[in-house]
């Protein structure tokens, strides 16, 4: 690992005086550390990929062979999964070489950006299943959420103290109440996963937690009115309840789930065998992909993709602790909220812990912009590991 000491506290001209500093100095001293990235990091990336590209196969080359909106191809998810999965890698070693300080001054004209975009997909956008999400060849939404993250933290970071005024931290709010409410619009699970995004880089960012309090009880009265806004949701919250009431209908995925989860036992069927995507769960690939895995590789596949996930979660943990600005440290908490609330909520649907909703299991579902918005902020994190601060 190719490292250069500099201290944070001198100027550079004075980098070579850090040896002969006093010892009671030394101590509260914090020093630069440029290296190479956290291969870790990147290891677990790779095997998560992977996985996620042998499953996509495995559920989809079923539907696929079988119907002619796909042209009866076996291969017609995979090859666009390849095809979204090169361009990430693409987008992701450039940034993993681009020093991410210069990305400040591109996410206010970014953030604006994706508005328009959250705007313009309301009156042009492609409905695919009674809803407007897909703006030409991608989803705004997703763009979104990593768009709010790295915004929010090069504001923070620009306006040093903000966060220690209330009148700030609403400012703050403001920005990401602005694209979560245009998300909310259209697809409010999704809505919900970028307010908890950029109310976790706040909680990262903010030293005075009392300003939060307010809006515990607000947050809430905003989640029940959007639930009661629209009476499929209140049908899936019943659904939840008691899926195999409803096993025909809103609890028909779940219960599909369950005996996917079931069949799987502790080694699964093995790879390719499962039965639950034999037309019984619709668009295995997609969201619901988590319960496939379960059933051909059974609970110590699910393990293996939790842990890999975990250790993912407390590497860039560390990385946004020893990130040596607060933009590095936001962004990259924003990163691993994005990643973790997501885990969390895929999975909790798959297994009927949460209501159904539409979010993708990260790098193991279908689903090219989801897949290259989160190879685009790995290639972020990856470079904030370069620059490590240390005392």
């Amino acid at each position: 690992m190719r490292e250069t000491a500099i201290s944070t506290r001198s100027a550079p001209s004075r980098r070579s005086r850090s040896a002969q500093t006093p010892k009671n100095e030394n101590k509260s001293e914090a020093k630069l550390i440029i290296g190479s990235v956290d291969f870790i990091i990147l290891f677990v990336i790779i095997l998560l990929v992977i996985i996620g590209t042998i499953m996509i196969f495995s559920a989809s080359y079923y539907t696929a062979g079988n119907s002619d909106s796909f042209n009866n191809d076996i291969y017609y998810f995979l090859k666009r999964h390849l095809r979204y999965l090169l361009a990430g890698i693409v987008i992701m070693i450039f940034l993993c070489n681009f020093n991410y300080r210069h990305i400040k001054s591109f996410t206010p004209l970014a953030y604006w950006a994706s508005i328009a975009c959250l705007i313009l997909v309301l009156f042009v956008g492609t409905e695919i299943n009674g809803a407007k999400r897909w703006l030409w060849f991608f989803q705004p939404s997703e763009v979104a959420k990593l768009v709010l993250i790295l915004y929010l933290s090069s504001y923070i970071d620009e306006n040093k103290g903000i966060l220690n005024d209330p009148r700030g931290f609403i400012r703050c709010i403001g920005i990401i109440a602005l694209p979560t409410g245009l998300i909310a619009l259209e697809n409010l699970s999704t809505a919900v996963v970028a307010f908890a995004i950029g109310m976790g880089v706040l909680f990262i960012g903010t030293p005075n937690k009392r300003f939060f309090l307010p809006f515990i009880p607000l947050g809430g009265i905003g989640l029940v009115a959007g639930i009661f806004a629209a009476s499929f949701r209140m049908e899936r919250i019943y659904a939840w309840l008691d899926p195999f009431e409803y096993a025909m209908d809103k609890g028909y995925q779940a219960v599909q789930s369950f005996y996917a989860i079931a069949s799987g036992g502790f080694l699964g069927l093995g790879l390719g065998h499962s039965r639950q995507k034999l037309g019984y769960i619709p668009e295995a690939h997609n969201d619901i992909i988590f319960s496939i895995l379960c059933e051909e590789l059974g609970f110590f596949g699910a393990a293996i993709v939790i842990i890999l996930f975990m250790i993912l979660i407390w590497r860039v943990v560390r990385c946004a602790m020893l990130a040596d600005t607060e933009f590095g440290v936001l962004s990259a908490g924003g990163i691993i909220v994005m990643i973790g609330i997501q885990v969390i909520m895929n999975i909790a649907v798959v297994t009927n812990t949460m209501p159904n909703t539409g979010i993708p299991l990260p790098f193991i579902s279908y689903g090219g912009t989801s897949l290259i918005v989160m190879l685009t902020a790995m290639g972020i994190v990856l470079n904030i590991s370069k620059y490590q601060k240390i005392r």
